[in-house]
């Protein structure tokens, strides 16, 4: 008796293993073919799951059951695999009106998007704030303010005129304003509702909604202000090499490379405003004016046919999107760009106030020392001093 005994518990021992296989390739069989506890942990924990089990499962409009049979039409395919249908984007749908974009009645990168915009977007840009704004102060303290080397001479010349002061400053200052409205939006719930509460963070979020959107076209004005009057002053040349060889003479003392109106560098933050803030107005326009200005899906259809989507990895790019999606991806770029151009101006705000003696003269009263401008445009001063002066008003003007 002992013996049957051990070995009936020595066989059921040996077939726990096979059984336990059975049960794993038929877990969802249990489920009727739906998602398990497992999928649906997963799902929250992050992890990539293999949706094909209910993206595929849409029905079969072959097996309904025919038009004169009892039960009609029906049985091809179920509510749920319907819903599944167009939340994966596969339901055949018939617009009137509207275009591809109204077929889309559910888009399924909602989460998506929102988990890089809480996730990625939002730490990755405050780390590279914070290590910008981290990199000035170390520079700062170990540079010291840049001063003018050589004696003052008492006389200042005309850097910029009025007109070039009010365009930098209605760029500057709108710029300002929307990136501290924009940074509430992206950071109000987790910082400032905690701080302030669910209901001032309401009235806070509206104000600041409205203003950065009626403020946006103050700064697209002043962008185009400052392109039209300066871009012939940007354009590179040889002596941009020699600067940008010596670093500007920013990391030493007694370097002073020539320069025109605008150094190497000053071009350099030029070009980065200008197509940076090009690229956040038209992102910031797609969002103001999502079914008007639609953007992502020409520009995908555009890559996909260059065939760079496909090199790098990405597959086709879709070229069908619904508003929600237009919306999602704008808001995207337009915080990407408007993040690395926030760190480019917090490098020009140092250079322009604390890093250099005598560099905020030039966008206050528009009048600069004649040594600050011998010292870091001297090409530019030796133009003025010829009478041949690239502004259109300016002559040396000696102080009163």
């Amino acid at each position: 008796m002992v013996r049957i005994l051990l070995a009936f518990f020595l066989s059921l021992f040996l077939a726990l293993p096979i059984m336990a296989q059975e049960a794993d390739t038929s877990e969802r069989v249990a489920t009727g073919g739906a998602q398990t506890l497992e999928d649906i942990m997963a799902r929250q924990r992050g992890e990539k799951i293999d949706d094909s089990f209910r993206s595929g499962a849409t029905g079969d409009p072959d097996s309904a059951a025919s038009v004169a049979s009892q039960l009609g039409t029906l049985g091809g395919a179920s509510d749920p695999e319907v819903w599944r249908a167009l939340r994966y984007g596969t339901a055949e749908v018939t617009v009137s009106a509207g275009g591809d974009e109204a077929r889309v009645l559910m888009q399924d990168g909602g989460m998506k998007w929102l988990r890089f915009r809480e996730g990625p977007l939002a730490s990755n840009g405050a780390y590279l704030l914070g290590g910008t704004l981290l990199a000035l102060v170390l520079f700062y303290l170990i540079r010291g303010r840049i001063r003018i080397e050589g004696e003052k001479t008492g006389r200042t010349v005309t850097r910029f005129a009025a007109i070039e002061r009010f365009g930098h400053w209605l760029m500057a200052g709108s710029f300002i304003i929307l990136g501290f409205t924009g940074l509430i939006s992206l950071f109000g719930r987790k910082v400032l509702i905690p701080a302030f509460g669910h209901e001032s963070f309401s009235s806070i979020a509206v104000g600041s909604k409205w203003i950065h959107n009626n403020i946006s076209w103050a700064f697209m004005l002043g962008l185009a202000m400052v392109f039209v009057m300066w871009v012939i002053h940007n354009l590179p040349n040889r002596a941009d090499l020699k600067w940008l060889a010596q670093g500007g003479g920013l990391l030493s003392k007694g370097v002073h490379p020539p320069a025109n109106k605008f150094n190497a560098g000053q071009k350099l933050i030029f070009w980065s405003v200008i197509l940076f803030g090009v690229s956040i107005s038209a992102s910031g326009l797609s969002l103001l004016f999502p079914y008007e200005l639609p953007m992502f899906a020409k520009t995908f259809g555009i890559l996909n046919q260059t065939g760079l989507p496909q090199i790098l990895g990405f597959g086709e790019l879709p070229n069908t999107l619904a508003p929600q999606e237009e919306m999602q991806y704008a808001q995207m770029w337009h915080a990407i760009m408007a993040f690395v151009l926030m760190a480019i101006i917090f490098a020009h705000i140092y250079i322009g106030s604390v890093g250099m003696e005598g560099a905020m003269d030039a966008m206050t009263s528009g009048e600069v020392e004649e040594q600050w401008a011998r010292e870091h445009h001297s090409l530019w001063l030796e133009e003025l001093e010829a009478g041949h002066d690239e502004t259109p008003e300016g002559k040396a003007t000696p102080a009163e």
